[in-house]
């Protein structure tokens, strides 16, 4: 059995321990499957994904020093996928005007069949405090018509910037469809 090392801990009180590991590909690639795989991450962009796409996916990613991809654990079981990424390596750096010291993140919330009042809410400040360390400002750009996640992140301090179209990504590794986003921000 292998012990999960965590890069980052938080106890949030009345909640529970938040931990981020990093993404492992290969033991998460099933795990992230079933996630992304659901008519609710429809806005994730990877529901006609298999496993290994999956895995493949994560292992390009975990190859690259500007993007990372980590398993949000609450009390040790995973509830979220968290990714950060340098905007400026990014394609929403074309999409708007990257100041030194922003960091990028995206965000998808593991299905659950027992809605719980507040967790979003708590998750997302836990992750932000990871997100603002060694940063000024978070940009986030989901799907424009994503509103539950909008309205989540304009819930948690983020203020909401221009919509706009990030381009099309076509490369041998990965292929990201163009999207139109909304743009939101958390300045420290």
């Amino acid at each position: 059995m292998t012990t999960t090392e965590y890069v980052y801990e938080q106890a949030v009180d009345g909640f529970g321990t938040v931990r981020l590991a990093r993404v492992d590909p290969g033991r998460d690639a099933e795990l992230l499957h079933g996630w992304v795989g659901e008519e609710r991450a429809r806005f994730w962009g990877m529901r006609e994904t298999t496993v290994e796409d999956v895995r493949e996916v994560y292992a390009h990613l975990d190859s690259l020093t500007t993007h990372h991809a980590f398993l949000v654990y609450r009390d040790d079981v995973p509830v979220a996928l968290f990714q950060t990424y340098e905007p400026e390596a990014d394609r929403v750096g074309e999409c708007y005007d990257v100041r030194p010291g922003d960091i990028g993140v995206h965000l998808l919330i593991a299905p659950t069949n027992a809605p719980e009042r507040g967790f979003s809410t708590h998750l997302v400040s836990a992750l932000v405090s990871y997100a603002l360390e060694g940063h000024e400002r978070i940009v986030a750009e989901p799907d424009a018509a994503n509103g539950k996640a909008i309205a989540l992140l304009e819930r948690s301090g983020f203020e909401a910037g221009p919509e706009v179209v990030l381009p099309e990504v076509v490369l041998p590794e990965v292929h990201i469809a163009e999207k139109r986003a909304r743009l939101l921000f958390l300045t420290r």
